[in-house]
């Protein structure tokens, strides 16, 4: 969401800085979220021996992580949101 006064030229204001602060915090939690159910499900493990070997046994956790990331930022599956309006109501406070 782009809030008016960056639209405008001027800088945003603190508000609009710290919700996108907690924004993408809860972007970051719910990538983490789901690397670590893509890992579950299996995700990134060698399936044979024509496979990368060793090298892409040590990079597969960032291809998961990417991966987890990129479906965050398709829509995900709403956790982001729930933790986002709660990271909000918290710095309200």
């Amino acid at each position: 969401m782009t809030e008016l006064s960056s639209v405008a030229g001027m800088p945003p204001s603190s508000t609009a800085r710290n919700e996108q602060a907690l924004r993408e915090a809860a972007n970051k939690m719910e990538a983490s979220f789901l690397a670590e159910m893509l890992k579950s499900a299996g995700l990134g493990k060698s399936s044979s021996e024509f496979s990368g070997g060793a090298g892409e046994d040590q990079f597969a956790s960032f291809l998961v992580q990417e991966q987890a990331m990129m479906m965050v930022k398709a829509g995900g599956i709403g956790l982001s949101e729930a933790l986002f309006e709660s990271l909000k109501e918290k710095s309200h406070e």
